[in-house]
């Protein structure tokens, strides 16, 4: 028998929710290329909804910050995952202190264990602030599947369908995430008011906000009052409600976000803007073009890999030189070609 027809594996990648998101085409296709395979995917219960569609996949919510929290917790995970699985393989797809700790435990317990190298030095080396090296990484997509490679599982990462239900609309319905975790990776608030006003004034079109509970849906409650057929949906909907929705829209705008990567999955087409982080360092979203992002050019950037460093200039150039009228162009341009 092969092996996929024999084994169970986990799969172990906690956060960010991007990163997570990620996982979900290469799953997809690991269990489409190996059926009988059995895949327990290790997550913040949060996420869960970003796996329902994948056929033969087990979800296995962690409490980081409850009963799976520090080293006590994580000793409690191994032995929950041990007892409730029986995996023989392990697949750290994250590379952090914790599951570096669950990959150990479960290597000396006689499990087969792979970890996913991140890239670090080339990441350093194309962030840098002299002497960048630029040029396109592995994607996050390949080094992910270089994991299951080392288990010994063939994988082509072929492009997966991610199903669009066709829905009747009035109108073009358009999805804009100006805002990010960090600084080096969120619109600032004037140049979003702005594209906003000039969208909405070029393409007729009913606007979706999106963005996360508190001060930005305080900001984007606002410019819905101020822009007629604009809708924010901030801190109102659940993983899989805001999943639901993102399906519906004809088009997202959104930055280097979960948003790029939630819109991949459920076939909605995107145009992401790109300030401090480049999609050379392998994040852009699953299917999507170079073609279809935003960014200004400019030596300093990429100046960081998630967009948390400081400016090396202080000013955040890459995201203020950018123009609300050009943006507005190029997204013409795309529906134009649709």
């Amino acid at each position: 028998m092969s092996r996929s027809a024999t084994k169970s594996m986990l799969v172990i990648r906690f956060s960010s929710m991007g990163d997570v998101a990620m996982t979900v085409p290469v799953l997809k296709n690991l269990l489409l290329q190996h059926p009988s395979l059995r895949v327990i995917m290790v997550s913040k219960q949060t996420f869960a909804p970003l796996f329902d569609n994948i056929d033969g996949l087990e979800f296995f919510g962690v409490d980081l910050k409850g009963r799976h929290r520090g080293l006590t917790g994580a000793w409690k995970l191994f032995k929950e995952l041990s007892e409730k699985t029986g995996a023989t393989l392990v697949a750290d797809l994250h590379n952090v202190l914790r599951t570096k700790l669950l990959v150990f435990l479960f290597k000396l317990n006689g499990a087969a264990v792979a970890t996913v190298d991140k890239g670090r030095k080339e990441k350093r080396a194309l962030t840098r602030q002299k002497h960048k090296v630029i040029k396109p990484l592995t994607t996050t997509f390949d080094r992910y599947a270089s994991v299951f490679h080392s288990l010994g599982f063939t994988l082509r990462l072929e492009p997966v369908i991610f199903s669009k239900k066709s829905i009747e609309k009035d109108r073009l319905q358009i999805g804009f995430a100006p805002f990010a975790k960090h600084a080096g990776k969120s619109l600032p608030a004037s140049l979003a008011k702005q594209f906003i006003e000039a969208l909405v004034e070029a393409i007729p079109c009913q606007l979706f906000l999106f963005g996360a509970p508190g001060e930005e849906a305080a900001v984007l409650s606002s410019w819905e009052r101020e822009f007629p057929n604009t809708s924010n949906r901030a801190g109102q909907l659940a993983l899989s409600q805001e999943l639901q929705l993102i399906a519906n829209m004809d088009l997202m705008i959104t930055m280097d976000s979960a948003n790029m990567h939630l819109s991949s999955l459920v076939g909605t087409p995107v145009i992401s803007i790109w300030g401090a982080t480049h999609p050379f360092a392998g994040f852009l979203g699953w299917g999507q073009s170079i073609d279809q992002v935003i960014q200004t050019d400019l030596t300093c950037r990429p100046c960081s890999v998630f967009g948390n460093k400081p400016c090396f200039r202080g000013d955040y150039a890459c995201l203020h030189q950018l123009l609300p009228q050009q943006m507005v162009q190029q997204v013409r341009a795309y529906l134009c070609e649709k």
